[in-house]
């Protein structure tokens, strides 16, 4: 690979995912998996296999379904997590494992607190180097492509940081990723760092050195251009910036800015700028977390001009006040349109660009889908498209409870009224119930919650517009906890109380297999960030 060649690890389905609300089912994952594929990443880092069965059958399948990138999966340098990863990529064409282990101070003294580790800072650098190696010889008995992250490296000693980078390489590392974790660097100090390593380590041949920022001051994605400005030739973000806290380098806006001044960084990509948008757009939906209109790249407001002066010029000259172009990213001035009249060819080439795929088999149906759609709304656009085959699928696993029906009445002077019937899949068990409210929505949860009699809090209920029109789809965003954890729920309809019921479910699916599966799934919660110093260690 030429040394101006930038490789695209995209965590959108792993540190990504971790974000607060940002859950997405297996199949959703997949989609998107195959969605990263076209848009040409060179990485997909599907999943830490080890924290939920959920994350475990998400690699599983994106390794043997989605073909060109190589497929990676997260594990801590633990002996039971990289043998979790080992087998979650079994079967898949390349593949990766990407290992970690904290190396600054302040986590040295926090997550191996235990006297186990050593008593002195000193002892406890010496366990994490054994560590390490060893977590990257075992590794290397799964794959031979190893990556190993030094988390917090920003705030990590850069001799000891040398140290361990030079020990894991000679092990049979051939990524190094030098993590900005907390987001705490600043882009000189971190591409200072970049190049302290990578002289340290003796510029070793055929190692690769990567960047991974975190967005807390805004500099991800400058972070991760200065990274690759000091020798760093892969860059880990997420579509979207989405992540743990403000985020991720964004996967757009650091492609983009090598794309736009190449004449400056003089590094290239595989990436195809016009599936940009779309793949936003796709990640948006199945997240539920929204674009800001003034969103670098693929905002919506990214290309528009209000001010006179800027669309006098735009008009004389794009170029005055335009870099890029909004297609060279996706965007389009007009998007299509399709109605009740289009026709099955228009509708699957427009699902095929979105990224949408549809097997021959369920094609039938789907138009069936798209014919109801077009019976209630005049117009359908790519985020109508999007959301009408956004299905929510309950949770990873099977989904403990079904919403048979629904009915709620609503009129001038009268309380509102729920009557529900919900299935408990795991009894095989039918109830009905009826409940009323200070409005149709609280009818409804309060009917829903008599049926499944299961105790829990509703923390936030948010609705918004997710397409144009008075008839457009209405997204609905529940949250509910049980003192502590959170789970969310999304579902998306142009009728918003069976958007409203079908979120509400969804969550509470998700809370039923936290019940079944504690352990596991708090597991996820805490992600990368997770205590080595826990009762399971061994």
């Amino acid at each position: 690979m030429s040394n101006n060649r930038v490789i695209i690890f995209d965590t959108s389905l792993r540190d990504g995912e971790q974000a607060p609300g940002a859950a997405m089912t297996v199949p959703e994952k997949i989609q998107v998996a195959h969605q990263l594929a076209r848009l040409g990443v060179d990485v997909i880092e599907a999943g830490f296999p080890i924290s939920s069965p959920g994350q475990y059958e998400a690699v599983r399948r994106i390794a043997r379904e989605v073909d060109g990138p190589t497929i990676c999966a997260l594990a801590r340098a633990k002996k039971d997590d990289i043998e979790a990863a080992g087998k979650a990529l079994e079967g898949g064409a390349n593949t990766r494992i990407h290992t970690f282990i904290a190396t600054s101070d302040i986590h040295l003294e926090s997550k191996f607190a235990d006297a186990r580790y050593g008593e002195t800072l000193a002892q406890k650098r010496e366990t994490v180097v054994e560590m390490a190696l060893e977590a990257v010889r075992h590794a290397r008995t799964f794959t031979d492509d190893v990556e190993f992250s030094a988390e917090d490296a920003g705030r990590t000693d850069t001799d000891y940081l040398v140290r361990i980078v030079k020990a894991v390489i000679e092990a049979g590392a051939t990524t190094i990723n030098i993590p900005d974790t907390t987001g705490y660097c600043v882009p000189d100090e971190y591409a200072l760092l970049i190049r302290q390593v990578i002289e340290g380590a003796g510029s070793p041949e055929g190692v690769v050195f990567s960047t991974h920022c975190h967005d807390d001051l805004g500099l991800a994605a400058a972070n991760s251009l200065a990274g690759l400005q000091a020798g760093a030739r892969q860059v880990e973000c997420t579509i979207n910036g989405i992540g743990e806290r403000a985020g991720n380098a964004s996967l757009e806006e650091v492609v983009m800015a090598l794309n736009v001044r190449s004449d400056h960084f003089g590094l290239e990509t595989g990436i195809q700028p016009k599936l940009l948008f779309p793949t936003s757009k796709m990640v948006s939906t199945f997240t539920g977390f929204q674009v800001q209109p003034n969103k670098a790249i693929i905002g919506k407001n990214a290309f528009a001009h209000e001010a006179g002066i800027h669309q006098d010029g735009v008009l004389k000259n794009r170029e005055t006040y335009e870099i890029m172009r909004a297609e060279d990213v996706g965007q389009e001035a007009e998007s299509i349109r399709l109605g009740r009249h289009s026709g099955r060819h228009g509708l699957f080439s427009r699902l095929e660009r979105l990224g949408i795929r549809i097997e021959p088999g369920d094609r039938a149906g789907v138009y069936a889908q798209f014919v109801g759609l077009a019976d209630r709304k005049k117009e359908i656009n790519d985020s109508d498209l999007i959301n009408l085959f956004h299905h929510e699928p309950a949770s990873m696993d099977s989904p403990h409870y079904s919403l048979e029906k629904f009915h709620v009445t609503v009129g001038s002077g009268q309380e509102p009224q729920a009557t529900v019937t919900v299935k408990n899949l795991q009894d095989d068990v039918i109830i009905e119930k009826t409940a009323t409210g200070d409005g149709p929505i609280d009818a409804l949860y309060s009917a829903i919650d008599h049926a499944i009699n299961e105790g829990h809090d509703l923390v936030n209920y948010s609705i918004r517009s997710v397409s144009e029109g008075s008839d457009s789809f209405g997204e609905v965003s529940v949250l509910i906890g049980i003192g502590g954890p959170l789970f969310a729920g999304k579902a998306s309809s142009t009728d918003v109380i069976e958007a409203s019921a079908h979120a509400y479910m969804n969550a509470l699916n998700s809370l039923a297999a936290y019940r079944l599966d504690k352990e596991s799934i708090e597991f996820v919660g805490s992600g990368i960030m997770q205590a080595f110093d826990s009762p399971k260690e061994s």
